[in-house]
């Protein structure tokens, strides 16, 4: 009964919208990892796609997201959360039918956009997510939803391989593409039961999306003056994570396959350990976060993920599957400490803006580093050096190490459900 009650004490927050959400991730998370094992090959062997077509499609990708992350964040704050994440998901759930039917690497393009658009809806997501979690439940939130990612995401590579084998290429990859359509319907018409957490009286219209966005540019670039000093050298940090992810993830599969010579055959299996690691190392890092605080594990996860990326540039398909599990471990501890900490430090009434600010420069980083990365990849196949977008990764965790240690502080008051003024460390 006591370890009852123990489980029952720690997860009663799961409750109301953060549930709805919870759930719908499940369901979108069965289909979610599927292609993302054979994109690349897909794009390249399948499509008929040039040499630098995945570079494209990333800087396109994150590009449209830029585009819609000021109006998502101030649309949010502004006129609420729940309009938002239910018509995208939606809309995102059709955009999947360009990746299904395309016939050739532009419709993948298009869909590409189309999806990307369709995350205006990212800052109400998280800022509904914070607004529904007590403050000393965040780290712990925060790993559920990791949870809940690595533990419905880890039948994804399998399937993938499955559909490989009997289907080939191609066909595995259209079928995927036509579940993902079915599940992401499947959640939207799941979240229309979410309740608002943001109301003032005034409905949302279309027009809004064009006559806010030079106020909300004005809105994201002015709450910096709100938040902490700490808030912006951590979005300064998360923004070079995001930079040294980018530059690797848009050719980790080409690089596995040209340089560390694993078959394509093979190349699912490495997601199969990621994902578990995520289901296993979840809830403990996010009791470690809330327990002994923010900057330590995010210091662990930055150290983490550069002895991970010495082990996969130089790995075999054995080693190379020891990365990942490091990657996984590194990912849960630096996403759960850089949300857990950028909730700490901003009131509920600008976290839409805040993480809307933090997503556009963010995309825009990324999709140039995604350009960057395949860039220095072809130029290092050339040269004899194709670990050129590694290098750069690895390279880039002293100054996110630097930052953290020295102008990072978790405030003595953490910011609550409601809004108050968290004050800062000295």
């Amino acid at each position: 009964m006591g370890r009852f009650g123990f489980l029952r004490r720690e997860f009663s927050f799961i409750t109301g919208n953060y549930r709805v959400l919870v759930i719908s991730w499940i369901i979108m998370d069965l289909a979610m990892e599927m292609p993302n094992p054979n994109f690349q090959y897909y794009i390249r062997d399948v499509l008929g796609g040039p040499p630098m077509a995945l570079g494209i499609i990333g800087l396109a990708n994150f590009l449209a997201m830029a585009a819609v992350a000021f109006p998502g964040g101030y649309l949010a704050d502004k006129y609420g959360r729940r309009w938002l994440i239910t018509t995208m998901t939606f809309a995102m759930s059709l955009s999947f039918l360009f990746f299904a039917l395309a016939p050739t690497w532009h419709f993948i393009l298009l869909g590409v956009i189309v999806n990307s658009l369709c995350l205006i809806y990212q800052p109400a997501l998280f800022a509904m997510v914070q607004d529904s979690l007590p403050p000393e439940r965040r780290g712990m939130g925060s790993s559920i939803i990791q949870l809940i990612h690595g533990t419905f995401n880890t039948p994804g590579p399998i399937v993938a391989g499955f559909l490989l084998f009997h289907l080939g290429m191609e066909w595995s990859m259209r079928v995927i593409y036509l579940l993902m359509t079915v599940l992401f319907f499947i959640a939207a018409v799941w979240r229309l039961r979410l309740k608002e957490t943001v109301t003032n009286g005034e409905p949302i219209r279309f027009s809004y999306f064009i006559s806010s966005y030079p106020k909300a540019v004005k809105e994201s670039f002015k709450v910096w003056r709100a938040v902490p000093r700490s808030m912006f050298w951590l979005f300064v940090t998360q923004i070079l994570v995001m930079f040294g992810m980018s530059v690797t993830m848009v050719i980790n599969a080409l690089y596995a396959k040209d340089v560390l010579l694993i078959p394509v055959s093979q190349w699912w299996m490495v997601f199969v350990p990621l994902m578990l690691t995520m289901v296993v190392a979840s809830i403990p890092i996010g009791l470690m976060v809330d327990k002994v605080g923010r900057k330590i594990p995010l210091v662990l996860g930055l150290g983490t993920i550069a002895g991970a990326t010495v082990v996969f540039i130089t790995g075999t398909l054995v080693t190379v599957m020891v990365s990942m599990v490091m990657f996984g471990i590194a990912q849960l501890l630096v996403m759960s400490a850089l949300w857990a900490l950028s909730t700490d430090l901003v009131v509920s009434s600008n976290r839409g803006k805040v993480n809307g600010f933090t997503n556009f420069v963010g995309y825009i980083v990324m999709g140039f580093g995604m350009l960057i990365g395949e860039f220095l990849f072809i130029q290092g196949l050339q040269i004899g050096v194709p670990q050129l977008p590694f290098l750069v990764a690895l390279v880039l965790t002293v100054p996110e190490l630097l930052l953290v240690f020295f102008l990072v502080h978790e405030p003595k008051k953490r910011a609550g459900m409601i809004d108050e003024r968290p004050s800062e460390v000295s």
